[in-house]
């Protein structure tokens, strides 16, 4: 499934709330069902740089894909972090590199989450591209 494929059915999902409060639910609920995360990888290597909470993103290379494992310490955070790395995993780094689409913008969550947290995602959107763009030079 491409990287549009998988926002489009995160983005039907999110459509389905009607109001601001559900969607937050919604991510609070991707946090409580992501997979555990080890405590060996919650160090300063895979911590993102530019959050409110303490975020780890941790890349993986596999035949050519990236994998991501995602972790943080507040429950919408981890949430949000958990959506976006499952829409990057499994993903060619070049096809992340080169992916322009605006999460915030196409899940309308800049309604819901304060600036900080908005922040927030736009440094582990960027913590992502840049695992890729390592991997494509």
């Amino acid at each position: 499934m491409s990287i549009e494929d998988k926002v489009l059915r995160y983005k039907k999902t999110l459509n389905i709330f009607p109001n601001p409060q559900e969607k937050y639910q919604y991510l609070i609920e991707q946090a409580k069902k992501s997979e555990d995360f080890p405590d060996e990888l919650r160090i300063d290597e895979f911590k993102v740089n530019g959050c409110q909470s303490q975020v780890w993103l941790v890349p993986e290379e596999k035949d050519d894909r990236l994998f991501f494992k995602s972790d943080s310490d507040a429950l919408i955070a981890k949430g949000l972090v958990t959506l976006i790395a499952s829409i990057y995993s499994d993903e060619k780094p070049q096809d992340i590199a080169n992916s322009k689409i605006d999460l915030m913008e196409e899940f309308e969550l800049g309604v819901i989450l304060s600036p900080a947290r908005r922040n927030g995602a736009f440094s582990m959107l960027k913590t992502i591209r840049e695992f890729a763009l390592k991997l494509t030079d």
